[in-house]
């Protein structure tokens, strides 16, 4: 693992960190804030993962999240959201390829041997980090915007007890449903659609829930509200009787101005779990 910069933030320090990936098969690049508190010893985590088209920066420079994870104690992860490099392949299109990894296992060529995803942030990413920075691996929390609100929710559906809690930012809540999942679910593991389930957070409610509290915002002027399908998730939610908050924020948009306005309220959330 190679440091590429290090600051001074809100008492702590904002890494940036580089490492050879197992599970992708490539170099990876990663976002790391540690609060004052990792001095004296491991801190509990939240992981934040981002958007189409992002990279591990756009959410930790514009999220807003390390003044309130400062106050928390908490630290804060930023995965890239997808694999690099010149022997990676890619997609003219913005929604699939580099920065479009849906955090899935892709089974499908040309993705097949780098776009690991699921594996990068559920498993090696988080022993990587354990193992050379004051984290608390027993201690997790998970969140994330739009592609990342689908990541967030459905790793935390998928692997009971690893995150104490889970919230999302306008979250792609059925995928297998809207044209934001069906292109990028058949692409990366293939046309069996039964082989799409897991990564369907409606479906996944339905089906089994999650074992703790969940936090979910979306704005009413998000342009791509149709894509995302909110409704979806919170019918689900009601028909499973699932401990949750869903929120319709009047007038926010899809943007990191929607993200920055309620991200103290979600530092929070997961606070309350960390600490509990």
């Amino acid at each position: 693992m190679e440091t590429v910069s290090e600051n001074r933030c809100f008492g702590g320090v904002q890494g940036v960190y580089s490492h050879a990936s197992t599970a992708t098969g490539c170099g990876m690049t990663f976002g790391l804030f540690l609060p004052e508190e990792a001095r004296d010893g491991p801190v509990p985590v939240l992981w934040y993962l981002s958007g189409l088209t992002c990279t591990h920066e756009n959410a930790m420079v514009k999220a807003g999240a390390q003044g309130w994870a400062a106050e928390q104690g908490i630290a804060l992860v930023f995965p890239d959201t997808s694999p690099r490099g010149d022997d990676v392949a890619d997609d003219e299109a913005y929604d699939l390829g580099k920065g479009a990894g849906f955090y899935v296992n892709a089974t499908e060529k040309p993705w097949a041997p780098h776009f690991r995803m699921w594996d990068y942030v559920a498993e090696e990413l988080p022993q990587l980090i354990a193992s050379e920075f004051a984290i608390d691996a027993e201690r997790q929390a998970i969140t994330g915007h739009s592609m990342g609100g689908h990541g967030a929710l459905t790793l935390a559906m998928n692997l009971p007890g690893q995150y104490r809690s889970v919230s999302a930012f306008a979250p792609i809540s059925h995928p297998t449903a809207s044209d934001w999942g069906r292109k990028q679910l058949r692409a990366y593991l293939g046309a069996d659609e039964s082989n799409w389930a897991r990564h369907d957070s409606t479906l996944l409610m339905r089906e089994s829930g999650f074992d703790g509290p969940v936090l979910v915002d979306t704005g009413t002027d998000d342009q791509f509200i149709d894509f995302l399908k909110p409704e979806a998730l919170a019918g689900a939610v009601a028909e499973r009787r699932q401990e949750a908050s869903l929120r319709l924020q009047r007038g926010y948009d899809h943007s990191y101005f929607f993200v920055s306005s309620f991200m103290e309220d979600h530092i929070a959330f997961h606070a309350e779990a960390l600490y509990a």
